[in-house]
């Protein structure tokens, strides 16, 4: 059976920013405590569970890193590992080989020019192995308090349903959002965003009967543009 063909909403900038301030003040007010869902302490944990999610549940990411990071408590101890092991402490989280590749290749890197601490700017962090905008965002957001926009797949998806913008690239939507968004709240957007797709704008089915801006929401009740 042929998969249902999504209509692309066409998003108008002005619009846009009109809808965004309808339906933040809600959104804020319905999430009040959105937060990320990885566990961490410090930045380098951070940035390892945020390569670690790609293709995966935080759930799983937050199983595995429990012990994981008791492990591995510095840059330098996963420049030490062997890949294989490294490849063994992570298997479960999928991608296993790429991802401890990137890991390995990230730490080093952070040992070697940047005194082993993970790096506070986006332009530093994009020269990580395995680092894009979405990790450095996540990395900058959360652990050194600098604003980022996170584009993960529930971002992607509900910045179109909203009629926020109508890129799916991740790169491109972050700039439309960050030209709605106020700089301020880039990171609490990202968090709350997240955690409405994840309760109630679904994947498959949105919950537009108990969406708290369905009425400003040009795809509410509209499957077509789902």
């Amino acid at each position: 059976m042929a998969k249902k063909k999504t209509k692309k909403l066409k998003v108008d900038k002005e619009l846009a920013r009109e809808r965004f301030k309808k339906m933040w003040p809600i959104l804020k007010k319905t999430y009040p405590n959105a937060t990320i869902a990885l566990r961490f302490v410090n930045p380098l944990e951070l940035l390892i569970a945020t390569i670690l999610s790609a293709q995966c549940t935080d759930k799983r990411v937050n199983l595995v890193t429990k012990d994981l990071f008791k492990k591995y408590t510095s840059a330098a101890d996963w420049v030490k590992a062997d890949l294989k092991e490294i490849e063994s402490d992570i298997r479960t989280t999928g991608f296993y080989r790429n991802k401890a590749i990137n890991i390995k290749g990230a730490c080093t890197r952070i040992v070697e020019h940047y005194d082993g601490n993970v790096p506070g700017s986006m332009e530093e962090l994009l020269t990580l192995p395995g680092v894009g905008r979405k990790t450095a965002n996540c990395v900058l957001g959360d652990a050194f308090g600098i604003p980022g926009i996170t584009c993960d797949t529930h971002v992607i998806r509900l910045s179109r349903r909203l009629g926020l913008s109508d890129n799916s690239d991740p790169v491109k939507l972050e700039f439309d959002l960050a030209d709605i968004v106020p700089k301020r709240s880039w990171t609490a957007f990202s968090h709350v965003v997240i955690t409405h797709g994840r309760n109630v704008c679904t994947a498959r089915k949105p919950d537009c009967e108990n969406c708290p801006i369905a009425k400003h929401c040009p795809s509410a009740n509209n499957p077509d543009l789902w």
